[in-house]
């Protein structure tokens, strides 16, 4: 998926938190926040969110000027990390993985493809989501209901392994056997913990 310029999106009220001030700004905190481990160059950044790298730049000073994000320098580089430290750290990740996480870009990616009747996010990243303390996890796993084709499942998966920058895993079963086969170990182990519903 091809993201518009930074010119038209800076003008767009972000739909996901209306409070922040442009999509750009909610996609940059949440791809640093959603990937705290990690430290990101203005110019990758920039390339990513098809953004210019002296727009992403004065955005960036912002967020670090508000205690939001870090900034090291290393040579001419300027590397960009979560401010774990500060107090809103904890809260705006849970906010962040809410509006511009798995949930949203799987509820995008999924809803226009046909034959998917249901579908949840089960493991570590629904757990995350039910408030089970954890670091992010690495990948997301998603069980799909219905008769979907296994191929535009697939793109499905591409489109939003893109956007997260996380690998998605997608098992598909069908209707009739989601909702009669509770003796299957998979499905009954799914069943017992925190899942999602994004479809």
């Amino acid at each position: 998926m091809t993201m518009p310029r930074l010119a038209t999106r800076s003008s767009a009220r972000p739909k996901l938190i209306p409070l922040l001030r442009s999509s750009l700004v909610g996609e940059l905190l949440a791809w640093i926040y959603l990937h705290p481990e990690m430290s990101y160059s203005v110019a990758e950044l920039a390339q990513r969110f098809n953004a210019s790298q002296r727009a992403l730049g004065k955005e960036a000073d912002q967020l670090a000027d508000a205690g939001l994000i870090r900034i090291e320098r290393r040579g001419n580089m300027r590397l960009l990390r979560a401010d774990q430290a500060g107090p809103l750290a904890r809260p705006l990740t849970e906010l962040l993985a809410l509006t511009y996480g798995p949930i949203a870009v799987l509820t995008d990616v999924l809803a226009s493809v046909p034959g998917v009747d249901e579908a949840y996010i089960y493991g570590l990243w629904a757990e995350r989501y039910a408030g089970v303390a954890g670091p992010p996890p690495r990948d997301v796993d998603v069980l799909v209901v219905g008769e979907a084709d296994d191929g535009d499942l697939g793109q499905a998966a591409g489109a939003a392994e893109r956007r997260l920058g996380r690998e998605v895993n997608v098992y598909r079963v069908s209707i009739g056997y989601w909702r009669s086969h509770h003796s299957d170990p998979f499905l009954a182990a799914v069943r017992s913990r925190p899942i999602c519903a994004v479809v």
